[in-house]
């Protein structure tokens, strides 16, 4: 069949899957497993409850962490022909309840571990009419429960949905500035998807890793997972990610950059721990659940010798670019053509061209605009196509390369332009520094550095500050003298971060 709109997704995936697993995920210390059968019947539950509450083509939160409840909410939602508003469940409830208004929210699905938002639902957010829990068993009005209400509304439907239609309303995790919502139609996330055949076995064994509001899990962990017919396995924690790779033993795995730099650190750790002669592959299935062979990395970019060092351990790293604007992905490596430095090739459905040295993208996966933002679509968006705000340049072969962000760069007095990440890319290589802001401050380069004091003690480091010193001084023997570092500060906190795990700006 044609898949043009997520419905299709899930009618494809119960047609051609039928009873393989299509979820697996803890329930307490039980691994439950739900078929492509289990997810359309389910989802079709949820749009008919939509409609049963009169609530089609509205626009309909959902609050919580990754979990079966809210899939099938999502899909339910969006195949009704109303429109799906995932929010960040680390967000502060005034936050949340600021994003609700914001996106004209006329019911909410939510987690339990947000009550404290649906509590306040009445005084913050008037608009809000339908109110459903996903872990309640029974109504306790004014909340609902999702699982009586899909008991109550079990059954096929047939309503339709068209490619054009809005879909999600996804508010951006921004460095800088106000968040965004993003609007995507079916088509966008569809397409984006769909249209690269990446040679991934039906049946292979992923595991989420990121947030479910955050689009490149949902495009490409969900929407594209379920379309080739893998079995996505539920992390139900960050702090469980050792155990749960154990446990579910993937053999893809999405990742941002922080965490594989993470990850890396820590095998580097086993590997100085382990005996003379281990070879790095055996550290690798050890500590990754045993079958991981591909990585693939987006969000951020991630310097090129991180892939190196990970191929050591015999794990691919598979770097890409988005956008949540463009559903996200503009550009991909894959496993036969992965071109070093590059940030991969265009998709099928993307043509690039570079505007003042910023990178500009078209295609069926760009979005329809921001809601009801008119300037700020007006300023992102020029006949069709897409401002990334990304400095880069496409090569003869259609690969992406990005050097830096336009509004991060810094100009200095002499006139000349330093991107920052390109500094930041640089000195993060050493072990010693976990986090790193790089700035101008007083006409000359500051960076910010939050250090690996775990690594430090285990390498002997006494005098962390005097250590870094002598990292920069080493840095800047090779820089001209405008991108050297002329002085930085020790941070002893983490950075602040967005729900993708970048780090705030300002």
């Amino acid at each position: 069949m044609e898949v043009k709109t997520l419905q299709d997704v899930i009618r494809h995936g119960a047609l051609c899957f039928g009873s393989q697993a299509a979820f697996r995920y803890k329930e307490k210390k039980e691994v439950v497993e739900k078929t492509y059968l289990d997810l359309n019947r389910d989802s079709m539950a949820v749009s008919r409850m939509v409609e049963s509450l009169g609530m089609g083509g509205k626009h309909i939160a959902l609050l919580g962490v990754t979990s079966y409840p809210w899939i099938i909410s999502y899909f339910g939602i969006t195949g009704s022909g109303s429109v799906a508003v995932p929010i960040d469940a680390q967000l502060p409830a005034p936050a949340i309840w600021e994003l609700l208004n914001r996106a004209d929210v006329e019911m909410l699905i939510y987690d339990e571990i947000r009550a404290d938002v649906a509590a306040g639902l009445r005084e913050h957010c008037p608009k809000i009419s339908q109110v459903i829990s996903m872990q309640a068993r029974e109504d306790a009005p004014p909340t609902l429960s999702l699982s009586a209400l899909l008991a109550r509304h079990a059954g096929s439907y047939e309503g339709m949905v068209s490619p054009d239609q809005l879909a999600t309303i996804l508010f951006t995790s921004g460095t800088t500035g106000i968040s965004k919502g993003v609007m995507l139609s079916h088509q966008n996330l569809t397409d984006n998807a769909v249209c690269l055949d990446m040679k991934i076995p039906t049946g292979t064994v992923t595991m989420t890793m990121l947030p479910i509001n955050h689009v490149y899990c949902l495009t490409m962990d969900i929407v594209k997972g379920l379309y080739i017919g893998t079995t996505i396995c539920i992390n139900d924690s960050i702090m469980r990610v050792q155990k749960n790779l154990s446990l579910f033993q993937p053999e893809i795995v999405l990742m941002v950059p922080m965490i594989i730099q993470s990850i890396l650190t820590k095998l580097e750790e086993a590997h100085r721990q382990a005996p003379a002669g281990t070879p790095k592959p055996l550290i690798a299935k050890s500590a990754l659940g045993g079958r991981l062979t591909t990585i693939c990395s987006g969000g951020a970019y991630l310097d090129p010798e991180y892939i190196e060092r990970f191929g050591e351990y015999g794990v691919t790293i598979l770097q890409g670019y988005g956008m949540t604007e463009c559903s996200p992905v503009i550009s991909t490596n894959l496993a036969w053509a992965n071109e070093k430095g590059s940030v991969g090739k265009l998709l099928p459905n993307c043509q690039a061209k570079v505007v003042g040295h910023e990178l500009w993208v078209k295609g069926s996966s760009v979005m329809m605009g921001y809601y009801k933002m008119p300037e700020e679509t007006a300023e992102a968006l020029e006949d069709g196509w897409l401002k990334t705000g990304d400095l880069g340049y496409v090569d003869e072969n259609n690969y992406v390369y990005i050097t830096g962000r336009k509004k991060n760069l810094i100009i200095l007095a002499n006139g000349e332009n330093v991107s920052p990440e390109e500094l930041e890319n640089q000195l993060s290589r050493s072990p010693l520094v976990k986090e790193i802001l790089v700035r101008e401050k007083g006409n000359v380069i500051e960076a910010e550095i939050f250090p690996d004091r775990e690594y430090a003690e285990k390498a002997g480091i006494s005098n962390v500050q005097e250590q870094l010193q002598a990292l920069i001084d080493e840095f800047n023997q090779d820089m001209p003298t405008y991108k050297r570092i002329h002085h930085f500060i020790v941070r002893e906190q983490e950075f602040e971060k967005t729900a993708a795990r970048k780090i705030k700006r300002f």
